[in-house]
């Protein structure tokens, strides 16, 4: 017979996977949350516009679609193929026609009956398609990463705020109750003065075709570079298959897995360390780049971040099978050891150190030291973080509520501006100060220069 707290730790595990795969994976929709069981009338219901519906933005409009309170009107890409399927799905939904389809986000932002936008672009256009958003006045639920630059991040954070915008970034495992234990435990002081953390995240594919190819029938291929400097349209340049597009990790459209994995262990570590990853902070790495196909970005990294309360954080980059399989000869130095301090680790991961015990959390369950952490009743914690099942319910209520989000914009981009420094300081191959106050780097102006927006190609600039 199975112990209490076996059973707990099991059943732990096992709502990890479940809580965030709710968010990544089609459900039935009963007729009666439609509206046409008397639950909620068509007028009463959110208006959504699901701008980006690849694979990503298809998963996360699908958590959309099942929210009796609102109601996806219209979906928006520049690949005519992905933008049917989208439709298709919605329509199939409601078991309708209405589902309206456009190539280009102005538009959708132009319609009145458009309330919230779900926005799943590549990430160059993240932080455009959201301001434009929240300058319309639409409620933004944003997909991860943020910017290209800490200024976009910025200038999107000032706009939220003056617009009076409601904002959600998709940094799901907020909305997982195991990341909110963890992080609920080590904020309570159950082992101990906070020490140190170990962040870890699947570093970066290289490699990469780069020979030159016609651009696949239906991609408006100048509105998909849109703000990036124009080049001729290259192999697997924007693919819908993971394992072979390569713009996510090339430096043009995006930061790497850096910023867009790594965001998901990064946010988890500043939800538990809270205000003591505040305050001026050091920050020293190196990166393994490999420049021989059209990836540039890091395939691995090895920071360490010194805050001013003493926390020390270390942020690592677990090599990648590679782009089309091609691999590297970087290695994971940490793998060994913290397998058997953790009992088991992941390609991902957070794990807070304290003075007297540790948590380690990942999307497969929770391990804790001491063991009996497990049966803590997370009433009686004495921090309760805000609560969450569902990060698309969370923000509908948030946008009928006028509350913040269990993602909210402040914490959004602290985040992501973790994740610049970051990268910043593995280009510099130097020792780096950053005022979290301030946010600027201390007495560096070769430092400073990077975090200035890139410039645009036009028409767009922020």
């Amino acid at each position: 017979m199975k112990t209490p707290s076996s059973t707990r730790r099991q059943f732990l595990r096992q709502t990890t996977g479940l809580a965030l795969s709710v968010t990544a994976f089609p459900s039935l929709v009963p007729a009666s949350a439609l509206g046409r069981g008397g639950n909620v009338a068509p007028n009463d219901r959110i208006g959504v516009a699901a701008i980006g519906v690849g694979p990503q933005g298809t998963g996360d409009m699908s958590n959309f679609l099942g929210q009796k309170d609102a109601q996806v009107r219209v979906v928006c890409d520049v690949k005519t193929d992905q933008l049917e399927q989208a439709r298709q799905l919605v329509n199939q939904r409601y078991q309708n026609q209405d589902c309206a389809c456009s190539g280009d986000f102005r538009e959708v932002l132009a319609r009145k009956d458009i309330d919230a936008c779900l926005i799943a672009t590549p990430d160059h256009w993240h932080v455009l398609t959201a301001l434009a958003a929240v300058r319309a006045g639409k409620d933004v639920y944003l997909e991860k990463p943020m910017g290209l630059s800490l200024t976009e991040d910025w200038t999107l954070r000032q706009e939220v705020h003056r617009c009076q915008r409601v904002f959600q970034f998709g940094t799901q495992q907020r909305s997982s109750r195991i990341f909110r234990l963890a992080c609920e435990l080590v904020r309570s002081g159950r082992i101990g003065k906070l020490k140190h953390i170990n962040v870890w995240a699947p570093g970066s594919s290289p490699g990469g075709p780069t020979n030159v190819v016609p651009v696949p029938p239906g991609l408006n291929y100048d509105f998909w570079l849109g703000p990036a400097p124009f080049k001729p349209h290259t192999q697997d340049l924007c693919s819908a298959d993971g394992a072979k597009k390569t713009w996510w990790f090339i430096t043009d459209y995006a930061l790497g897995f850096i910023a867009g994995w790594g965001i998901h262990p990064i946010d988890i570590a500043l939800w538990g360390g809270g205000d003591l990853l505040g305050g001026p902070v050091e920050i020293q790495g190196r990166g393994s780049f490999h420049m021989e196909g059209a990836c540039d970005t890091a395939t691995v990294w090895n920071v360490g971040m010194k805050f001013a309360s003493g926390v020390t954080l270390k942020y690592v980059g677990v090599p990648n099978g590679g782009n089309q399989g091609q691999g590297t000869s970087d290695t994971w130095p940490e793998a060994t050891e913290w397998k058997q301090r953790y009992r088991r680790i992941t390609s991902h991961g957070t794990a807070f150190e304290g003075a007297e015990g540790w948590v380690h959390v990942d999307r497969e369950g929770i391990n804790l030291q001491p063991e009996s952490l497990i049966d803590e009743k997370e009433e009686a914690l004495s921090v309760q973080l805000k609560r969450s099942s569902n990060h698309a319910r969370d923000f509908l209520d948030c946008v009928r509520s006028r509350a913040e989000t269990i993602c909210p914009i402040d914490e959004s981009v602290r985040g992501d501006a973790l994740c610049h420094l970051s990268d910043i300081a593995i280009r510099l191959n130097r020792k780096v100060a950053w005022d979290l106050a301030q946010e600027r780097f201390l007495g560096d102006d070769e430092a400073n220069l990077r975090i200035r927006a890139r410039k645009m190609r036009s028409p767009w600039r922020l």
